[in-house]
C-alpha cells in the first residue's frame, strides 16, 4: 500500500512517501481502507523531535486520526461491520497511509446525514471542543475568549460557546487569519499592541495558543472566571500557576476527562455536525504523498482550520 513514512526526526521533508505491508486485522480489529487522514500541530511536534504524547521512534508512519470504509474484519468482529464508514484514532501511528487496522471497539460510525471528510476533521477537534466548553461550564450571559479563534479547535468552539448562549470574542494571529474568524460577536487581532485592551474582562478563556497571548488572556478573567489551557501553538503553556488562579478566584481547566468521557465528546460532535449545527472548516486539503507539505504549512501558521491528507 502507499504510506508516507518517518524514518527520522526533522523537519517536514524528513516524510518521504513510500511503500508499506498492508495491514492484516488481529483478532478483534477491523481493516479501514483510508479516505481522509487528519494532521495536527501536535504531529508535527512530534515529527520534529518526537516531543507530545505519541512514544515512538522511527522508523514508523506518523499520523492518529483517520476516515473511510471497513473492508475486512478480524476474528471475532461482526462482519455487519463490512461497508460502514468510519472514523478511528489509530494510537498514535500509522494514519499516514492507504490502510490501517484498528480495533473495532475504537471506530465511530459516521452519521449518513455528515460528510466523511467533516467527520474526520471532527475526530480530534470535535470531541476537544466539546469536553472544553463542557468542563468550563459555559451558558448564557458569559462572556468568552477563544484564542486561536480561527483554527480547528478555535473555531469550533466559538460555535459551541454562541450555542451555550455565550457573547464570543475571537482572537486570531494577523489580519489575514482575523479575517477568518467566523461566528463570533467581535475579533480581535492578538498581535496587536495592547490587544486586551479591545477585549475587556471575560468570564472564560480558551487558551489555545500559550505563551505571553495565553498569560495576557489570563489577566482579562474576572473574579470567578475559568481557563482553560489545551494548546501551545506559541510554543509554550501560559506563565499561569495554581496559585496565581487562586489568588484571582480562577479556576484552571487542564483536563477534560478520561476515556470514557472522550468517547462521548466525540459522538456528540458528530451527532451536532450531522444535525447542521456543528460545521467544521477544512482549509486545507493535500495529497498523502505531500504530507511535508502539509506540515510545513501547519508550522509556518499559513493555514486556517483542519488540514486533512487526500488519500
Amino acid at each position: 500500500m502507499r504510506a508516507v513514512w518517518l524514518r527520522e526526526f526533522g523537519g517536514p521533508e524528513v516524510l518521504v512517501p513510500g511503500d508499506a505491508p498492508d495491514p492484516v486485522p488481529a483478532p478483534g480489529q477491523v481493516l479501514v481502507e483510508v479516505a481522509f487522514a487528519n494532521t495536527t500541530f501536535v504531529e508535527t511536534q512530534f515529527r520534529a523531535g518526537g516531543a507530545g504524547p505519541f512514544r515512538a521512534s522511527p522508523p514508523l508512519i506518523p499520523g492518529n486520526g483517520v476516515g473511510g470504509v471497513i473492508s475486512a474484519v478480524g476474528a471475532g468482529v461482526d462482519p455487519g461491520l463490512v461497508g460502514e464508514r468510519v472514523v478511528t484514532s489509530t494510537g498514535g501511528s500509522g494514519g499516514y497511509a492507504e490502510r490501517v487496522a484498528v480495533d473495532a471497539t475504537a471506530v465511530f460510525r459516521v452519521p449518513s446525514a455528515l460528510s466523511l471528510d467533516a467527520a474526520v476533521a471532527l475526530l480530534a477537534d470535535g470531541r476537544t471542543a466539546t469536553g472544553l466548553v463542557r468542563a468550563t461550564g459555559v451558558g448564557p450571559g458569559d462572556r468568552v475568549l477563544v484564542e486561536a479563534a480561527a483554527g480547528g479547535v478555535g473555531g469550533l468552539l466559538v460555535q459551541l460557546a454562541k450555542t451555550a448562549g455565550a457573547s464570543v470574542i475571537g482572537a486570531a494571529g494577523g489580519p489575514a487569519k482575523v479575517a477568518r474568524v467566523l461566528g463570533a460577536d467581535s475579533v480581535v487581532d492578538y498581535l496587536a499592541p495592547d490587544w486586551t485592551s479591545s477585549v475587556g474582562p471575560v468570564d472564560v478563556v480558551f487558551d489555545g495558543v500559550g505563551g505571553a497571548i495565553g498569560t495576557a488572556a489570563f489577566g482579562l478573567l474576572r473574579r470567578g472566571g475559568r481557563m482553560a489551557m489545551y494548546g501551545l501553538a506559541g510554543g509554550a503553556w501560559a506563565e499561569v500557576s495554581e496559585e496565581d488562579a487562586a489568588a484571582r478566584g480562577v479556576s484552571l481547566v487542564r483536563s477534560i476527562g478520561g476515556p470514557e468521557e472522550m468517547r462521548a465528546f466525540t459522538e456528540s460532535a458528530l451527532a451536532e455536525a450531522a444535525a447542521g449545527r456543528l460545521v467544521p472548516v477544512i482549509g486545507q486539503r493535500f495529497p498523502l504523498e505531500k504530507a511535508a507539505d502539509a506540515h510545513a504549512a501547519i508550522e509556518s501558521r499559513a493555514t486556517v482550520g483542519k488540514t486533512l491528507l487526500v488519500v
